[in-house]
């Protein structure tokens, strides 16, 4: 357990920042699912959705770029298909 003041707020953060984090991943995670999941007209407006999470999440560092290359990658042949 920190005993100094910035230490005390540093794990604050830390923690709120890994809260953050997980809630983000997690709405990625749920956006490239419902994605792939999707049928009829609704897949396209769902695929670019995904796509701009998935950019939003590469600029947040929450994914690497090549990570998110890939998975646009992958939605981009879900709409060809």
């Amino acid at each position: 357990m920190p005993n100094i003041k910035s230490a005390k707020k540093r794990a604050n953060t830390s923690v709120q920042r890994a809260e953050r984090n997980k809630a983000r991943k997690s709405a990625l995670k749920t956006a490239l699912k419902k994605a792939k999941t999707a049928e009829g007209p609704e897949r396209q407006a769902l695929v670019q959705a995904a796509i701009q999470k998935v950019d939003q999440a590469a600029a947040h560092g929450l994914i690497h770029k090549n990570n998110a290359a890939r998975k646009k990658s992958a939605l981009a042949k879900l709409t060809q298909a």
